[in-house]
Order: C-alpha cells, then structure tokens, then sequence
C-alpha cells in the first residue's frame, strides 16, 4: 500500500496543533498553580529540597503483609508540616514497600521525626536501602540554564548542518519538526505533572537532546532520499517526490523505532524509578519523532515548494540550463 501524506497532509498538521495547543494550555495552568509556579512540575534537581526514600525491611515477620497506605503517610507528612510534599510509592522485591518523598529543605532533626513518624504507622524501614539526598536550588538553576544552552546549540549546529547538506528550507523544516517533538514531549510531561505529579529533573534534559538526535535522523534520511530523487528526475512534481521519498523510507523507520520503543519500554517498566521518567520521556519523543520526520517535515517541504510556484524543484550541483532556470524564477 502506498502512502499517500501529502492529500491529508492539513489533518496531520490539524492533529499537531491539537496536541501542541493542549500541552500549552497545560504549562499555563501548571504557572498558576501555587504549588508548582513553572511550566513543568519541577523536581529536586531543579528548585532545591530534600528527597527521602523509605523501604520497608522485609526480613521482619509481619512487616510487610499489609501494603503501604499512602494517605496515611500524607496524613504523617502533614502533621509535620509537610502537607506540600511530593509524595509517591515505590516497587521494592515486586510490591510497593518504599515511599519516596521530596519536600523543602529539611534539618536533621526534621529528617529523623519524619522516619520515625512514618515507622509507627507503616513498619519498620531497611537503614541499608534508606536514602537521603539534599540538593540546592543553585545548583537546579545551573542545570536549567546548561541544560537550555545545549538545546539551544544543537538546534544551531543541526541547522547549519543541514543548510550545507541540503537547503535552507531543509533546514528550517527539520527544525521546525524538531521544535514539535520538543513541544509535545514537554506538554505531556506538564500534563502528567498536574493529573499525576510527576516531576522533571536533570535526567529530562538529557533526554529532549537525545530526542533532537533520534528525531533529526530520521529526518535526514527521507531529505536524502528526496534530494537523489529530485536529482534522476527533476520534472516531477514535488508532491510525488516527497511521497516516494516517503514509501520507500518508511518500513526502515518503522522498524528502527519499535526496536528503540521495545528496548525503551523495558526500561520503562523494569528500570527502576530512577529512570522510569526518563524512559517515558524518550518513549514519547521517539514517537513524536518518528511522526513529525514523516508527516511534518516532509508536508511542509512540499508545501513550501508549491508555494513558491514550484512543482519541480532541482537541487541538483548540476548547471541548469537557461530554460529551466526561467521556469523555477
């Protein structure tokens, strides 16, 4: 079956703006919350405080039969005053044994009642799986601010590589498919923030760069194989270039992403909380990517070229003759 993008392509763009529009509803509502002032729910990494993970010991008869309550341990937080705290459970041996909590800076003292509050209501903790882990909120703002510049460079870097390579229209539509995956990654995650709590950190920012090198590669592939068709056959349109391109690239990247997707969603579910996030955030990029290198990037080529007046389009080094270059002015 062939593929035909470009007759719907005004569908993927309508489905798109749809997602991209309700992320940013979402980031605007998550900047009014009073608990959260940022487009995303910021982590520890970000804004400073004090995570502590609790886990059960489980080698005591009786201490893990009944699974944790987690409003009761809401119910603790708030009797020390930490009613705002992130509060999530965590898997440990198969069942959920652990509590995870991320609060405002606490002292010692702090510290010590909360674990003994949470021990008389839930059961006695692992001190060998315990964790506790300060960070500052100068430190949160160093990693933003890095974190940004290096997005901010590598969609440079990626637009002048594709300038020389192929176009600038290349270039800026790469990077405007670039921008979408970024975009509707970080609405999912500001969406997931507000129904779920979840939470961005440092782990986040590395993944939207690795989301920019998966998604731009698939990008260059269909570019490549348009820019050699254009090259054998200049006088088609450049709809059914695109479209060709398309079909004849797109079983490659079907395949490379389910393979990248089944690894990632191993890590997803087998992981750990640590990288569960980070996962999810590469799951959805990757796809986002896949989608946008297809139905994004290669549409707006098309458009583009059409608009100018060009249904052929040489891109050819090759002399152009005076006819045709009459023709495309």
């Amino acid at each position: 079956m062939k593929l035909s993008i470009n007759k719907s392509r005004s569908l993927w763009w309508t489905i798109s703006a749809v997602i991209i529009l309700t992320g940013i509803i979402s980031m605007v509502i998550s900047w009014q919350q009073p608990n959260i002032r940022a487009p995303l729910r910021p982590g520890l990494d970000f804004i400073g405080g004090t995570r502590l993970q609790f886990v059960r010991d489980c080698t005591k008869p009786g201490n893990c039969d009944k699974p944790i309550d987690i409003n009761a341990v809401r119910e603790v937080a708030k009797a020390q005053g930490l009613g705002d705290s992130s509060i999530q459970l965590i898997s440990e041996n198969g069942a959920e044994n652990g509590v995870l909590i991320r609060s405002k800076d606490l002292s010692v003292d702090q510290r010590t009642n909360l674990q003994n509050s949470l021990s008389e209501q839930i059961g006695v903790f692992d001190p060998q799986k315990n964790q506790i882990d300060s960070v500052g909120p100068t430190l949160g703002n160093e990693l933003l601010r890095s974190g940004l510049l290096a997005l901010v460079v590598s969609f440079i870097g990626i637009t002048i590589y594709m300038s020389f390579r192929f176009q600038l229209d290349y270039a800026v539509f790469a990077i405007v498919a670039l921008l979408h995956d970024i975009l509707i990654t970080v609405g999912a995650f500001s969406i997931l923030g507000l129904v779920a709590g979840i939470e961005v950190d440092s782990l986040f920012i590395v993944a939207l760069l690795t989301i920019t090198g998966f998604s731009v590669n698939d990008t260059v592939v269909i570019y490549d194989r348009i820019r050699e068709t254009i090259k054998i056959n200049p006088e088609r349109p450049i709809a059914e270039i695109v479209d060709d391109a398309v079909n004849q690239t797109l079983t490659r990247s079907i395949n490379t992403t389910l393979t990248v997707l089944l690894t990632l969603s191993a890590i997803f579910l087998f992981g750990g909380e640590t990288l569960k996030n980070f996962s999810l955030a590469l799951i959805i990029g990757f796809t986002m990517g896949a989608y946008s290198s297809v139905f994004i990037a290669s549409t707006l080529l098309t458009w583009w070229r059409e608009h100018r007046g060009q249904s052929q389009v040489v891109d050819s080094p090759k002399p152009i003759d005076t006819s045709a270059s009459s023709q495309d002015s």
